[in-house]
């Protein structure tokens, strides 16, 4: 995929475009200095154009991303338990809460989005203890907050000997293997959670899938038998292992064996939530060991491989900078794509540059512009807007996108 156009983005409100883009007047010099100054400006101007299209260029890999959703993982539950009406994420869950005011709503708002990108299958050794929930605190988002030790984060309820439909989101599809790890019975959650804490229970290899990626309800899904004769708080961890990358996802979800069908309890002001899709009938002897053949065959290609990543690059008083990166997950090139998302309430946007706004009340739009609407299989492209804001800097709800 060839290079884009680059278009400065529009400064913010009051801040004259050529002090916003580094190119301030020089004071009054003679004219020899004068023109050594003008000459290094020149080739300062050049270096920053070379790297601004060394990162433009640079943008074009495009990631997978996920987390489990049943039993939901730390940042998942959270995201959900942070969500209300106005757009703005303020979490009720104490757990959630000291996350959000260490680390700020974007690592919340990029829930699927715990990953190593150079991980390659490595666990025990490469990623510290204490870190294992935050994806030994490489991922590009800050998500060290989630490997916090407490015991009261969002909890899904089980009954221990039962058999599950896990189900991890497919926020951007791949294939690759599920390695599903359970702690010892008697760990503590209030100590960090360390590598000998864990039993493997479980491994699959490109399980089917429902829903369309870039989606909050899309996931895979598989039946996950859970050992007897466990009770108490347990951690269920999970390592996606790409095949096609050395890209890694990994995920923590807090559990009870309790007797439970999957209910959670911990969020929305610490009301249950009835399980979304009960568990399977338990087996008469569950297995204790993986499946020794897990199937190799990829599942089909859903329908919809556009992902839309929403950020926010910059914030002030009454207002935000923020960018949209829209990923190509597909197998040939795209000739048009479309973004959709709704605005938080308060939140107007101003300007935006890369793309073709339309906007109907707080529900936003917008189409690729005229040189940006063919993206390379596993390449991206973006586009930007500031707007006005009374502190809701983040959609209300999901970002969603399409191709045609």
């Amino acid at each position: 995929m060839g290079a884009l156009p680059y278009r400065f983005p529009p400064p913010r409100p009051g801040v004259p475009a050529a002090v916003a883009h580094g190119l301030g007047t020089l004071p009054e010099r003679s004219p020899t200095l004068r023109r050594q100054r003008t000459f290094s400006l020149l080739a300062g101007l050049l270096t920053l154009l070379a790297a601004v299209g060394f990162v433009v260029l640079g943008q074009s890999s495009a990631q997978a991303h996920g987390v489990a959703m049943m039993p939901g993982s730390r940042t998942y539950l959270c995201y959900e338990d942070a969500q209300t009406s106005t757009g703005a994420l303020v979490p009720t869950n104490p757990a959630c809460a000291a996350a959000v005011a260490q680390s700020g709503t974007t690592p919340l708002y990029n829930w699927f989005a715990v990953l190593d990108s150079n991980a390659a299958g490595r666990n025990v050794g490469y990623v510290p203890d204490g870190t294992l929930c935050s994806a030994g605190n490489k991922s590009p988002y800050d998500f060290s907050a989630y490997s916090a030790a407490r015991d009261d984060w969002p909890r899904t309820h089980l009954t221990s000997g039962s058999t599950i439909q896990l189900q991890y989101s497919n926020w951007a599809a791949h294939p690759g293997t599920f390695r599903i790890y359970l702690t010892k019975q008697g760990w503590s959650p209030t100590t960090p959670l360390a590598w000998a804490d864990l039993d493997q229970v479980g491994s699959v290899t490109n399980p089917p899938a429902v829903g369309s990626p870039g989606t909050d309800g899309g996931h895979y899904y598989w039946d996950q038998a859970l050992p007897s004769g466990r009770s108490g708080n347990a951690l269920m961890f999970i390592q996606w292992v790409r095949s096609d990358s050395n890209e890694n996802f990994f995920s923590c979800s807090d559990i009870a064996f309790d007797g439970g069908h999957g209910e959670v309890t911990g969020i929305h002001n610490g009301s249950t939530i009835p399980p979304t899709t009960p568990p399977t009938t338990p087996p008469t002897t569950p297995p204790t060991t993986p499946p020794t053949t897990p199937p190799t065959t990829p599942p089909t290609s859903p329908g919809n491989t556009c992902m839309a990543m929403y950020a926010v690059t910059n914030a002030w008083s009454g207002g935000f900078q923020g960018s949209v990166e829209v990923m190509n997950h597909g197998t040939s090139p795209t000739g048009h794509w479309t973004v959709n998302w709704t605005l938080g309430d308060g939140t107007k946007i101003s300007q935006l540059w890369n793309g073709t706004l339309t906007t109907s009340g707080n529900a936003v739009q917008v189409a690729n512009a005229s040189y940006n609407g063919t993206i390379a299989p596993d390449g991206s492209t973006t586009f930007g807007f500031t707007a006005t804001s009374s502190g809701i800097n983040t959609p209300n709800g999901s970002i969603t996108c399409t191709f045609s």
